[in-house]
C-alpha cells in the first residue's frame, strides 16, 4: 500500500487554497494537514510537521519564495516543495530547483498537470512543461557551472568552441599559435573554472549553456 503524503498549502487566496485542498483529497494517498496565508504562520508548522509536500505560492505579501524556501528545507529537510507561479515561469525554474524545491507549476495548470507531477515526485523524477524542451530550455546542473563560464578569458572561450567543434588538441595549437603543451595547461586551468574533472565533462557543460544562448562573457 502506497504511504499516504501529508500536504501543506501556503497560498495569499484562500478560495484557490480550498479549491487545490479539494484536488488533492479526492486523491486517497495525500492528505493535507493545514492551509496558511503567510510565511510567518507556514514556517514553524512545516518544521513540527515535517510534511511530505509543501504547496507554496510563489508571490505571498511578505515578498517572493526565494526568501524562504532555504529556512523551509532547513526545518524540514526531507519535505518536497511545489512551487506555484502566476504564469509558466521556466526563467525562474533553475534557481528555485537549486534553492531546494522539488518542482515549478503554473497556478493555470490542470489537475492532472498537478497530481502528474506530486506521482512523479513520489517516483523520484522531476517534470517539466514538454511546452518549454520545445521553445529551446534545457535545465542546467548549476550556476556554479556559469559563474565558472563568466571566468573564461576569451581565449579559453575559443578553445572550448573548437573542442565542442571536433577540432584536435594539435590545430587548436596552431591557430592560437602557441605549443601542444599550452593547450593542455589552458585545459587545465578550464576544468578548475568550470568545476569539472574530464573533457567529457567540460564539453557537456559547455555545451549546454552556449544552447541557452546565454551571455557568457563580457
Amino acid at each position: 500500500m502506497t504511504k499516504v503524503w501529508r500536504v501543506v498549502i501556503v497560498g495569499c487566496h484562500p478560495t484557490s487554497m480550498l479549491g487545490t485542498k479539494l484536488i488533492l483529497e479526492d486523491e486517497e494517498e495525500l492528505e493535507v494537514d493545514g492551509m496558511y496565508a503567510t510565511w510567518g504562520e507556514c514556517l514553524p508548522v512545516v518544521e513540527e510537521l515535517k510534511p511530505d509536500l509543501v504547496l507554496s505560492d510563489y508571490q505571498m505579501p511578505e515578498g517572493t519564495v526565494e526568501q524562504v524556501l532555504p529556512e523551509l528545507k532547513k526545518g524540514s529537510p526531507r519535505s518536497h516543495i511545489i512551487i506555484m507561479t502566476e504564469e509558466n515561469d521556466k526563467d525562474i525554474f533553475q534557481p528555485l530547483i537549486e534553492l531546494g524545491a522539488s518542482g515549478v507549476l503554473s497556478k493555470g495548470a490542470t489537475p492532472g498537470q498537478l497530481l502528474q507531477m506530486i506521482n512523479g515526485i513520489r517516483e523520484g523524477f522531476l517534470s517539466i512543461p514538454l511546452e518549454w524542451i520545445e521553445k529551446g530550455f534545457r535545465p542546467v546542473t548549476s550556476s556554479r557551472g556559469l559563474e565558472g563560464m563568466m571566468q573564461l578569458t576569451q581565449t579559453e572561450m575559443f578553445i572550448m568552441e573548437r573542442i565542442v567543434q571536433g577540432i584536435t588538441y594539435d590545430k587548436i595549437a596552431l591557430e592560437i599559435q602557441v605549443s601542444r603543451r599550452s593547450i593542455d595547461n589552458y585545459l587545465r586551468k578550464i576544468y578548475v573554472k568550470l568545476d569539472v574533472s574530464t573533457r567529457a565533462q567540460a564539453i557537456e557543460k559547455f555545451a549546454l549553456f552556449s544552447r541557452q544562448n546565454k551571455p557568457i562573457y563580457a
